[in-house]
């Protein structure tokens, strides 16, 4: 199911959480309020009552066998003022002398809570069932003026007048609380939008995979990535930079001028410049180098540096360089055809028709003898292309080539990577063509000898050169190591193990009959 966008969850959780956050302060709130209403009603019943026990008229009228019209307004008027639901006045025996419902003056208080008042003098506030529903009562006694207790004043206010209260003051509050809401959708939406731009509009799933893929890809790459902040402070490193720089520790957070002294990267971000193709030696390794500069809305904000190791880079040229000669190859046969034609042409025009004739048949007799031996011995159309174009170099050299008469390769498997196998053959043969170009042209021999069995391919190149010095075999195979002594040379050997390895080969090398090397491999042909 597809993700819902951050600006609709950003949207969603706050309002969500402003909700529940005002819902709770409500009902907090309500009930402080309720709180502070209760306690203020209580003390106005209590302040009324107190200034209704010692009104004169109160007094004077319970101190009468019966009541009086008199102390009832008295009641009556106390009530209004302070808009109580009701005040009650009673003798010493809690007789009703006042009541706001007239039928029920001369009855007995109801409730069991003037004790206190009628008994102790106190002067509180309680809550009790009476006639009227439950209510917050104020108590005070009424006192002659000797001091003895005569009565008692009761000032009610009914829990649902308190309940009516709360409600008007929850008015304002629930008012509050939808503008609250309001705000918190607008912040809301309004964060959400800030935060996307912040995000250049990706949305955290597109984040994750992005960072995902970008990790892939950087740890994929050969070349060494460092990336600083505008400070100079290395932020991301892959693992092909920590090979160059031989560094078993994370660098992230070190300054970039601790970890690589000669950099110029402080430079690219002052400048605002990059710099592609610079030669630079880093940790004693010459590499090509790549910076650039990281912008951020016209301002610099740190750079990128992409470097290599030169060493890799001449291993491109130096396949690069064989497919030259390859071409080369092919453009001198092309070049030793028109020859031939010409040559043909010369004698018909001449009309030396035997000789003509003699050409024609010597140069069909080479190319056939070649062309049927591969047709019987060798059904792999790669390999068999490969050695025709060395057999037409090695005519071009003036070198004889010698196919192995009980050589035989069928048709290989598409898993077998060929294009490896034709690398690892076309270094050996050149190389073979290379040490014996310095001898006289009937001693300049090279043998190919090519065999598959079930489990296996074999090859053996030999050639009559000088072979390989015993002193070197041991590292012949290593970067940069030539019997040529010549610079930019020494990778041939190197990519053919290279090869053989992600083949999963082996190579051996002999001192062959013909006095030079011998070079033997073997390709398991199910890798």
């Amino acid at each position: 199911m597809e993700r819902s966008s951050l600006n609709f969850r950003f949207f969603k959780y706050n309002t969500i959480l402003a909700i529940m956050i005002l819902v709770i302060s409500l009902f907090l709130t309500y009930f402080i309020i309720g709180e502070i209403v209760e306690k203020e009603m209580g003390e106005r019943a209590l302040g009324i009552a107190k200034v209704a026990s010692e009104h004169p008229a109160i007094i004077e009228g319970l101190k009468q066998p019966q009541t009086s019209s008199e102390i009832q307004e008295v009641a009556l008027k106390f009530q209004q003022n302070a808009n109580a639901e009701y005040v009650v006045i009673g003798d010493e025996n809690e007789i009703r002398y006042a009541h706001p419902v007239k039928e029920r003056i001369g009855e007995k208080m109801v409730g069991d809570d003037n004790a206190k008042a009628l008994i102790d003098g106190e002067v509180y506030v309680s809550i009790a069932e009476g006639t009227l529903g439950k209510a917050l009562r104020g108590k005070a006694p009424v006192k002659d003026e000797s001091g003895k207790i005569i009565g008692v004043v009761s000032v009610g206010f009914l829990f649902t007048d308190i309940f009516s209260a709360n409600i008007i003051y929850s008015k304002y509050l629930i008012v509050v609380f939808f503008i609250t809401i309001i705000l918190s959708i607008i912040l809301a939406t309004y964060f959400s939008n800030k935060t996307k731009a912040q995000l250049l509009d990706y949305e955290p799933q597109e984040i994750v995979k992005i960072l995902s893929e970008r990790n892939a890809i950087l740890e994929s790459i050969r070349e060494g990535i460092i990336m600083v902040d505008r400070n100079g402070n290395i932020t991301l490193i892959n693992q092909s930079a920590k090979a160059i720089l031989r560094s078993g520790q994370s660098e992230i957070g070190k300054n970039i001028s601790e970890v690589i002294p000669n950099t110029h990267l402080i430079k690219v971000m002052d400048s605002g410049h990059e710099q592609l193709d610079r030669m630079m030696t880093i940790n004693g390794v010459k590499t090509l180098v790549n910076r650039v500069p990281i912008i951020n809305k016209g301002k610099v904000t740190g750079a990128v540096s992409s470097f290599r190791p030169f060493e890799e880079i001449d291993l491109v040229a130096n396949e690069l360089s064989q497919v030259k000669q390859y071409i080369e190859s092919l453009r001198a046969q092309t070049h030793e055809y028109n020859n031939f034609l010409y040559t043909i042409s010369g004698l018909i025009q001449l009309k030396e028709y035997d000789e003509a004739l003699y050409l024609i048949h010597s140069e069909r007799i080479g190319n056939h003898a070649l062309i049927s031996f591969l047709n019987e011995k060798i059904q792999d159309t790669f390999i068999c292309g490969l050695i025709i174009g060395f057999y037409n170099r090695a005519k071009e050299l003036k070198v004889t080539l010698l196919l192995d008469e009980d050589s035989f390769c069928g048709k290989l498997g598409q898993h077998l990577e060929k294009h490896l196998l034709i690398s690892v053959l076309g270094n050996l043969v050149t190389n073979a063509f290379e040490a014996v170009e310095h001898l006289d042209e009937e001693e300049r021999i090279v043998r190919i000898y090519i065999y598959e069995d079930e489990k296996e391919v074999i090859c053996e190149i030999e050639d009559s050169g000088n072979g390989i010095d015993e002193q070197v075999i041991h590292s012949i195979f290593e970067k940069k190591q030539s019997t040529k002594g010549e610079e930019h040379r020494g990778y041939g050997l190197y990519i053919v193990d290279e090869n053989l390895r992600k083949l999963n080969g082996s190579i051996a090398i002999e001192r062959g009959e013909l006095g030079g090397a011998l070079f033997i491999f073997s390709i398991p042909k199910e890798g």
